[in-house]
């Protein structure tokens, strides 16, 4: 059963494995007490344990499976979606290609080309995401959603953003 939904796809399989296991579980909950009384018997009880067991085990590994698809899946169109905007930082500045950008999904693919660490920070979204820390010479990369709007990039670094890390983006 697990065989077939992975060949199926992802929402498929998920839904043919959940679909047998409820099925098992109210069967035998209401339909077997029904025919049989003493169900599953002294002699049952063993099968009955390994076939929960079972089809438990088929659905965990199903989940994990298709999850995990589902994530690279989603991952790779997210990144083929957003639009990439090249940001460089060093002392004590951050360079882009435009202080204006139209409504959008972007990767911003940070380089610090400077000579100690630094991150990017996006003020004016719930949360404020952020890269990690970024080495001399590395890159990162920061994906967010811009509605129409004016948003602050700075370096989260204490004192970075006093002594100039700091861009403002017009969204329209």
């Amino acid at each position: 059963m697990l065989l077939a939904g992975l060949t199926t796809g992802h929402k498929i399989g998920l839904g043919v494995v959940g679909l047998v296991f409820i099925a098992f579980a109210l069967a035998s909950s209401f339909l077997a007490p029904k025919r049989w009384p003493d169900f599953p018997g002294k002699n049952g009880l063993s099968v009955f344990v390994i076939a929960c067991l079972a089809l438990f085990a088929a659905m965990l590994s199903a989940v994990m499976v298709f999850a995990r698809e589902s994530e690279a899946k989603g991952g790779e169109k997210a990144a083929a979606a957003a639009k990439r905007v090249a940001v460089q930082e060093k002392e004590f500045a951050i360079t882009l290609p435009s202080a204006t950008l139209p409504a959008g999904r972007y990767a911003f693919t940070v380089k610090n080309v400077g000579k100690i660490q630094h991150d990017l920070a996006v003020q004016g979204l719930t949360g404020t995401p952020k890269t990690p820390l970024i080495n001399p010479g590395a890159s990162a990369t920061l994906t967010v959603t811009l509605a129409k709007g004016t948003y602050t990039l700075y370096c989260t670094v204490p004192g970075h953003r006093a002594a100039g890390m700091v861009a403002k983006v017009t969204v329209s």
